[in-house]
């Protein structure tokens, strides 16, 4: 997988938190610096981390499933997008006005919630191969912190606007990225 589609899986990744960041923009007062770095730490740490686990837990069954490993790859990221699809289209609103809250307590829950599907996908590139997790951690890590930080900005100017938008984009690049692996795998047989 080159840098180009590393960073693709990096924004697509980054939309769940980039929408709950917009939500947290919406809530504070004002947004400032240091609400968007918290919210982009937080959040960054945990989309760097969760693709690590998930590579690690990949490789140590890789060889068990390396037959249709493509196939589990491909029924991942098909999965994570549909239902990052499918949140896009609800017609409930995740914004309210608990959400200004960026305690320990609350942060730690929402990073694990939007980073869970990040583990996933790193059983997925563990599947995918030729993979370099560290260079695809970072470039996941430093994505999410930046949209997220963003995200806390323009949720303050702008509102919940593009909330929906933003999980609508995360969810079809992921499924383009699975469609991409199961075709290079099909065809290089």
């Amino acid at each position: 997988m080159g840098f180009g589609e590393l960073f693709f899986l990096a924004v697509g990744l980054s939309m769940d938190a980039f929408a709950v960041s917009l939500c947290k923009g919406l809530s504070v007062k004002k947004a400032g610096l240091r609400e968007s770095a918290i919210c982009g730490a937080w959040f960054g740490g945990f989309q760097a981390l969760m693709p690590l686990i998930g590579f690690f837990l990949g490789t140590l069954f890789a060889k068990a499933i390396e037959a249709f490993d493509h196939w589990v790859a491909f029924g991942l990221l098909a999965i994570i997008g549909l239902n990052m699809l499918k949140e896009a289209f609800s017609k409930d609103c995740d914004c309210n006005e608990n959400n200004a809250d960026l305690s320990f307590k609350t942060m730690f829950v929402m990073a694990i919630a939007t980073s869970i599907d990040a583990l996933a996908v790193g059983i997925s590139l563990a599947m995918a191969g030729n993979v370099n997790i560290w260079v695809a951690i970072v470039l996941i890590g430093i994505t999410t912190f930046l949209l997220s930080g963003l995200g806390v900005k323009i949720g303050n100017i702008f509102g919940a606007k593009y909330e929906k938008k933003a999980q609508m984009a995360g969810g079809i690049i992921l499924m383009l990225l699975g469609v991409k692996i199961l075709v290079e795998h099909l065809t290089a047989r």
